[in-house]
């Protein structure tokens, strides 16, 4: 069952499996960056607040806020 990208915890590898529905503001972005469905990724680290959020894909470190990582639906590794 697909959860929201920003309830992984550190260390969790998942693959991008959608995005919501209500994020289509967002949706282009983050296709753009990378976060097509099917990519593998890795979080690293939150930030000391919580917001952003870094992941690793592709060979790259990628850094999103908590409202891009909710529109991101993800299947755990």
């Amino acid at each position: 069952m697909p959860v929201s990208l920003k309830q992984l915890t550190i260390g969790d590898r998942a693959r991008v499996v959608g995005f919501e529905k209500s994020g289509k503001a967002y949706r282009k972005r983050l296709l753009a960056m990378g976060l097509t469905p099917g990519t593998e990724f890795t979080v690293v680290r939150y930030a000391p607040m919580g917001d952003p959020i870094e992941i690793r894909l592709r060979g790259f470190s990628l850094t999103l806020r908590k409202d891009e990582a909710s529109v991101v639906l993800v299947e755990k590794l």
